[in-house]
């Protein structure tokens, strides 16, 4: 048996005249959105780049350190028996922080009481001696040069009873200072010394600070010392990016001979410094126009509008021909509502006033 013929079966050409296609396709391009069109443009507007002298500035780092600290040092000698702090704890005046054993202490003092005894006992003799030595000297029984060795002898017992409660004295203190007290309230800032170990005279315990009370040490060029003096602005940029007026100025009269720079302590206020602890770093910022002399390249600025902060970026706008082109740049201290450029743009240059407008699609200066 034979199988059926199947028939394939060609679509139909559609035949379109040229005039009818072009035709066709404007039709399509008519209905196409709107939103295909090229966007309109948005005026962005600019500013060209200033200089000014009055912002200079000089930006040193410093160190915060505690107003009041004091290391207390051991004054006997002897095993630590214990240490009763740790790094971080907070102490009161008077609170025993450390024991060192006191039993050769305790022996010293057991010795100068058996000196006093025996000082007070020949000075007891001497006396008795001494009057009986007047007795007969007024009898006529002894000469004067008796007497007179009698009562040398008597004075001399009478030093050395002084001489035995001074050598007790000095025993007692000897042997309160087994015990190390903290000085003032504050907090311990680091140990030296761990229980057991052997203590001696001018031995560093640990170091004890009054919390509260910070200032910013910062060592500032000599070359610059004069300028920095006479700045008309000094502020303390923290660690959580607060900038802060020092409450009191202090300049070292000494410079260091190697590094040749000069210690200035800047005091923080109580409440600036309340969450603050010492060893971190600030920045430290003088700022005025004796820190930019005559001749001098004065440092741009832009305002706080035209730079684009995106993380660790940042950047402005520099218009070009048709647009604008972003470019990432150093930025500096800030004076109000002006922010220095310390490096990535020059004075004269076009940017953008507005850097969000200025990234939007269709921005034209």
């Amino acid at each position: 048996m034979r199988s059926p013929v199947f028939t394939r079966l060609r679509p139909a050409r559609i035949r379109m005249p040229a005039a009818g296609l072009i035709s066709l396709i404007g039709a399509l391009l008519a209905a196409a959105p709107a939103h295909a069109t090229e966007p309109a443009a948005i005026q962005v507007p600019t500013l060209t780049v200033q200089a000014s002298r009055d912002a200079a500035s000089l930006s040193l780092d410093g160190t915060l350190e505690p107003q009041r600290q004091a290391v207390l040092a051991a004054q006997a000698a002897g095993s630590v028996r214990e240490l009763t702090v740790r790094a971080g704890d907070r102490v009161r005046a008077g609170q025993v922080i450390a024991r060192i054993d006191a039993r050769s202490a305790e022996a010293g003092v057991a010795q100068s009481e058996a000196g006093v005894v025996q000082a007070d006992a020949n000075l007891r003799n001497a006396r008795t001696q001494l009057e009986r030595t007047r007795e007969l000297r007024a009898q006529g029984y002894i000469s004067q040069a008796a007497l007179d060795a009698a009562e040398n002898q008597f004075r001399a017992a009478e030093a050395g009873l002084a001489q035995a409660r001074a050598g007790r004295r000095q025993a007692t203190l000897g042997q309160d200072f087994t015990s190390i007290a903290a000085p003032f309230d504050g907090v311990v800032l680091a140990t030296h010394i761990d229980a057991g170990d052997l203590a001696a005279p001018g031995r560093p315990v640990l170091t004890l600070y009054a919390p509260g009370a910070l200032r910013a040490t910062v060592q500032v060029p000599a070359s610059q010392a004069a300028p920095a003096r006479a700045a008309r602005q000094v502020e303390i940029e923290l660690p959580d990016g607060r900038r802060i007026a020092p409450v009191r100025r202090t300049e070292l009269p000494g410079a260091d001979p190697v590094a040749q720079t000069v210690e200035w302590r800047l005091d923080l206020a109580p409440g600036d410094a309340a969450d603050l602890r010492p060893g971190r770093t600030v920045r430290v910022h003088f700022t005025g126009a004796a820190l930019a002399p005559t001749g001098a390249r004065s440092v741009p600025t832009v305002p706080a509008a035209a730079l684009l902060r995106r993380g660790e970026l940042t950047a402005v706008y520099v218009v070009r021909e048709n647009g604008f082109v972003l470019r990432q740049v150093r930025a500096g201290a800030s004076h109000g509502g002006s922010t220095e450029v310390l490096a990535g743009l020059k004075t004269g240059e076009r940017i953008a006033a507005d850097a969000v407008r200025a990234g939007l699609a269709g921005a034209r200066p």
